[in-house]
């Protein structure tokens, strides 16, 4: 692939105004590093200044131009304080996943060295299933999957489809055979046999054709004690979106914060790199978040982006990041006093002088 890119810019509300610029200035020095191409960054609007602005958290120039970049930056936005009319409709990045068919969540959760995790040597990947099970401003082509027959009944429809339980289970097996070749099944076969048990069947027909790895399955409620006891034991897991989104919030928190879980939000074409963390809007302007997520966010950009300088460049942006942690640089919540201008230049001078 060539190495000049063109990435969108997409601050977002609360703390997403600090944290991708953050990421930015981080990508940017890893690629300087590498001897790539600098990236041009398109800014866009986005979230509750959009709404100033445009009228609309996403606007529709923005998802114009999105269409011809080959991947972005979204920071988290604030959807619940938007004005009523626009809390109705789609969130931008429930939007945006389902626009472009970015069916793959890939969140990986890794301890820092020296931080408090409450699973020390914790090292897995959730791969979240990203446009049906259920999740109802996914599961339907127009509308939601979610409806109210009459006042005092209401109904959610879980959505699950061969095509797209199948392109899942394969993006896990292959990041599974690249990694420790073990892959977990999550799913609730025993109470949800129809929907979640079709999941878990078809991945085991995929899992036929990667005989080099070792596949076991769990409920989703013993996942969650499973990952609390024992998480480091485990190297990928697949399942459905809501479980993912759940097991993939456990799993940051476990490796030591929220503040520190990537991910990012992928078809076979385009990307969307997106910190697994919220807004933050207690403490958004105050210099005070952590932009490690988002930061590694974009190093997973860059790694499916796919170059060889790319590729560096990620590896640099995860060495930077894991050299800055264990020097004593640190957010509040990975038990410092860094602020998130100190941290990110801290990151960069690690990348500056390990290139």
């Amino acid at each position: 692939m060539a190495d000049h890119y063109r990435l969108g810019v997409l601050p977002g509300d609360g703390i997403g105004p600090e944290i991708v610029p953050a990421a930015v200035q981080v990508l940017d020095a890893a690629l300087a590093a590498t001897g790539a191409e600098p990236v041009e960054w398109v800014p866009l609007p986005v979230g509750a200044a959009a709404i100033e602005t445009h009228g609309s958290a996403l606007p529709d120039v923005t998802v114009e131009t999105l269409d011809k970049l080959d991947g972005w930056l979204l920071g988290p936005h604030d959807s619940a304080a938007y004005p009523a009319e626009h809390r109705a409709k789609l969130n931008p990045s429930g939007f945006l996943r389902k626009h472009f068919d970015l069916f793959a969540n890939i969140r990986p959760a890794k301890a820092f060295e020296g931080t408090p995790a409450l699973v020390p040597g914790l090292d897995l990947v959730v791969v979240r299933e990203n446009t049906e099970g259920f999740y109802a401003d996914r599961s339907t082509y127009r509308g939601t999957g979610e409806f109210m027959p009459t006042a005092d009944v209401a109904i959610a429809m879980g959505i699950f489809t061969r095509p797209a339980i199948e392109r899942i289970a394969r993006q896990a097996l292959e990041l599974a055979s690249r990694r420790r070749r073990h892959l977990t099944i999550v799913h609730k076969a025993n109470v949800l046999r129809t929907s979640t048990g079709f999941f878990l069947e078809i991945c085991r027909e995929l899992a036929a054709g990667y005989p080099e790895v070792e596949v076991d399955d769990f409920h989703i409620d013993a996942m969650t004690v499973h990952l609390v006891r024992h998480g480091a034991d485990f190297d990928v897991l697949v399942t459905e979106n809501m479980f993912g989104d759940i097991l993939s919030d456990l799993t940051g928190e476990l490796a030591g914060s929220l503040g520190i879980a990537p991910s990012i939000n992928a078809s076979h074409d385009r990307a969307m790199a997106q910190a697994a963390h919220g807004s933050a809007p207690d403490i958004a302007g105050r210099g005070l978040a952590n932009p490690t997520a988002m930061i590694a966010s974009g190093a997973m950009l860059l790694d499916w982006l796919g170059s060889e300088h790319a590729k560096q460049a990620a590896t640099l942006v995860d060495r930077g990041l894991r050299t800055a942690v264990a020097s004593g640089v640190r957010t509040a919540d990975l038990g410092g006093t860094a602020g998130t201008a100190e941290f990110t230049d801290a990151v960069v001078a690690a990348i500056n002088e390990s290139a």
